[in-house]
């Protein structure tokens, strides 16, 4: 094999690991299962509560990566994150999710997928990757008032949307 096909060879593999890190798939179902953190007891949601979810507050961002950007562990469904990913965390949506998140200051938004849990300390309602808070206009602050409105919950045949907006013609 040439040196330079090897090269392509990698790089392929390389971003096809990112792109499924990120873009989710891998969990079957709904993450809705009660939790404890620092004796702290979590109830999540039901899937049919979190398609009419919609809160303001105190957005933060959080980097679990090591050097070079590979993550020490993996998210609460089991997926690895990457700083460079847009994705984020919340204590009592279904996983996975996709939202929508606003920054109010700025009024720029980012639909995401929520991958993992937390953030863990009071008065913070969702955690976003470093790469989402560059995007949303807060990495430099670390905190941001933000509305999260949830698009849709689980992934690919467990997809579920709230079907409330749509027009019947």
């Amino acid at each position: 094999m040439f040196p330079g096909m090897m090269a392509r060879g990698f790089l392929v593999l390389l971003a096809a690991g990112l792109l499924c890190s990120c873009g989710g798939g891998g969990y079957k179902g709904y993450m809705t299962k009660s939790y404890t953190v620092r004796g702290q007891h979590y109830v999540p949601l039901s899937v049919d509560q979190a398609l009419r979810y919609k809160e303001r507050g105190v957005g933060s961002w959080y980097d679990e990566s090591s050097r070079m950007g590979f993550k020490r562990g993996n998210t609460s469904l089991g997926e690895k994150v990457y700083p460079m990913a847009i994705s984020g965390a919340h204590k009592t949506l279904p996983l996975p999710c996709r939202v929508k998140v606003t920054n109010l200051d700025t009024g720029k938004s980012l639909k995401m997928r929520l991958n993992d849990r937390g953030p863990f300390i009071p008065g913070r309602i969702i955690d976003v990757t470093p790469r989402a808070a560059k995007k949303l206009g807060f990495k430099d602050r670390g905190l941001a008032q933000v509305e999260v409105e949830v698009l849709s919950v689980g992934d690919g045949k467990y997809k579920k949307k709230d079907r409330r907006w749509i027009p019947f013609f």
